[in-house]
């Protein structure tokens, strides 16, 4: 069976060297890259399943090559940066990188946050709790199916990233159930949630950006002031 490959990106190479390292002894495959546009050469000619990213670097940075990725791959991204400001970490999964550490990082927590992002990715079944047999869920104009992974919007496909996939899941295989940020964590990031309204709000507002006609006044995806988010179909 072939190895799971994960892409490390670093300007920093004894950084790149120190985290090739931990995940090869995890069983991974590790490629290597030195800047963004590396990053993107890499993901051409690789089969990557996994991206650990520095914000930082020269010629083209973490976060203008996630935006450049978005375009093509839903690839998980796992943006590193010794940046902790909460605007930085909001910037990042707002252009689409689905999760965010800081330098300097417990190793073992990096190599869970990876673990669970590969599961989330390679494992994108029907969550918990779903009847198998429905393969197909319909809410007015969107239909998910969820043999193909795929969502529509009145017949046209939607490009998701494997987080954004799960939270769609979630809430559409339970329409009017309201979930608040706690429980939306848990269930899709599979960890504890503390804290995480500003992650799970820049998620949300990616997916109604693909899904709504007009964001800012949404027919499906609904927030329950004080409460939490939930699916409804549309009249």
């Amino acid at each position: 069976m072939e190895q799971t490959k994960i892409l490390v990106v670093d300007d920093d190479r004894e950084i790149v060297g120190a985290i090739a390292a931990l995940l090869e002894l995890e069983g991974y495959t590790v490629l290597r890259a030195y800047d963004g546009l590396e990053a993107l050469d890499a993901l051409h000619t690789h089969d990557v399943q996994l991206m650990i990213l520095d914000v930082m670097m020269p010629r083209m940075d973490g976060l203008s090559a996630t935006m450049q990725i978005r375009k093509e791959k839903n690839v998980p991204i796992l943006l590193l940066s010794a940046k902790t400001e909460d605007a930085d970490k909001i910037a990042g999964l707002a252009i689409g990188a689905d999760d965010y550490i800081t330098k300097p990082y417990n190793p073992m927590e990096l190599v869970a946050r990876v673990k669970a992002m590969l599961r989330r990715y390679l494992a994108l079944g029907t969550l918990a709790g779903a009847p198998a047999r429905e393969n197909v869920v319909t809410l007015g104009g969107l239909s998910l199916d969820l043999d193909e992974k795929q969502l529509t919007v009145d017949g046209a496909p939607v490009r998701l990233t494997a987080t954004e996939y799960r939270i769609v899941a979630l809430l559409m295989q339970n329409p009017g159930r309201v979930y608040n940020a706690e429980d939306i964590y848990e269930r899709v990031w599979n960890e504890p949630g503390f804290s995480v309204e500003n992650t799970v709000m820049v998620h949300i507002r990616r997916i109604r950006e693909k899904i709504e006609i007009n964001p800012k006044n949404p027919k499906y995806l609904k927030v329950v002031w004080g409460l939490g988010y939930k699916m409804e179909k549309a009249q």
